[in-house]
């Protein structure tokens, strides 16, 4: 799972920064014309929807040049040399710090919080590391609960003895061991509001699984965190979804990454994941009331146009693919939580393990 994050120990790191330091001052003493930073730019796919495309974000899809010649970048590489002193700071220390952090550390300079997540992926992909190797983390939202007990820093988690009470996921992934479980598979659900409503059912304990929320888009240590414990436990992997475009680009993020870290998307994805729901299909299948549909805005039309000419859906996932199409032709959408319409237990009782033992998956 490590990849770039091969670096075992802080002091690797600082090596690669104190190298890195150097070869831009060397850079700067020389004629300012002639002073550049390549940063190479990744992408995990195109707009190539034929899926004839070679995309990857395996390998650079091109370079950045960063030059002393314009002002924007003169600032650019300011704001990437404080940031990379703070993150040296934080190694030395063996402290870890909040993008929000860094940021109030020189808000006059840094003006708003993407110009310092910015200088952090630049430096991840300078330096050939993730962000977790710089003591960057982010302020953990992830919860798991069901049947899994592990350790991290020492801390023991034991989610067996109560699987229906949430746990929240860890933010420092790097140090969660001894990951047991004798659960059947991992449910992924898109939002809190349906992993409470799977807790209050006793899901997991009555169907001996374990079940993992990144409340929206998943953040960093979750996906982390679900990585980790898929390749140690080897269980198969379900997700369930909005029937929406935002739902469909949350389940899209699990499977083949963000763009925005594309440069870290193969050590984030989940190859396996096998999509359960909620389609568009579902409606009749499951004789949805029509009062629980809703219509697609212009907004939604727009968003599901930009998915359906994402490269990798015709070439991994057509069938995905073409229920995304199914949307887009009948016009409505609607939340998992409609399925409360035939009853406050129909998702936990009726519609999941029809799906997982019924193989309606994708």
């Amino acid at each position: 799972m490590e990849g770039n994050n091969s670096i075992s120990r802080p002091s690797d790191m600082l090596i690669r920064i104190k190298d890195f330091t150097r070869s831009i001052i060397k850079g700067m003493c020389k004629e300012q014309s002639s002073f550049v930073v390549h940063i190479d730019r990744f992408r995990n796919y195109c707009t190539d929807s034929s899926g004839h495309c070679c995309c990857s974000s395996d390998t650079a899809k091109g370079k950045e040049l960063i030059t002393l010649q314009r002002e924007c970048h003169v600032h650019r590489l300011d704001v990437l040399l404080r940031v990379l002193l703070i993150v040296q700071q934080l190694l030395q220390e063996n402290k870890h710090g909040s993008k929000r952090d860094i940021f109030y550390m020189h808000p006059s300079v840094f003006r708003e919080q993407s110009v310092v997540d910015r200088a952090i992926n630049d430096i991840c992909i300078l330096l050939q590391c993730s962000r977790h190797n710089l003591n960057v983390v982010s302020v953990g939202k992830g919860l798991v609960m069901g049947w899994l007990r592990f350790s991290e820093a020492g801390r023991i988690f034991d989610c067996i003895n109560s699987p229906n009470s949430a746990h929240p996921v860890p933010v420092n992934v790097e140090d969660v061991k001894d990951i047991m479980s004798v659960a059947k598979y991992i449910l992924i659900v898109e939002k809190e509001s349906v992993f409470q409503r799977l807790s209050n059912d006793q899901f997991c304990k009555k169907n001996q699984c374990i079940v993992i929320t990144g409340r929206g888009y998943p953040d960093v240590p979750t996906r982390r965190f679900l990585r980790l414990i898929i390749e140690k436990l080897c269980l198969p992997t379900y997700c369930l979804v909005d029937c929406d475009p935002y739902g469909f680009d949350i389940l899209t993020t699990y499977r083949f990454g963000s763009m925005q870290m594309a440069f870290d998307a193969k050590f984030l994805r989940i190859s396996n994941i096998q999509w359960i729901g909620v389609f568009i299909s579902d409606v009749d299948r499951f004789s949805l009331p029509q009062h629980c549909l809703l219509p697609l805005t212009n907004e939604d039309k727009s968003r599901t146009e930009a998915l359906l000419r994402r490269c990798y859906l015709e070439r991994e996932v057509p069938e995905w693919r073409l229920e995304l199409e199914l949307l887009m032709q009948r016009g409505v959408k609607f939340e998992i939580e409609a399925l409360s319409a035939h009853s406050l237990s129909f998702l936990s009782e009726v519609y999941v393990p029809s799906k997982i033992k019924g193989e309606l998956q994708m």
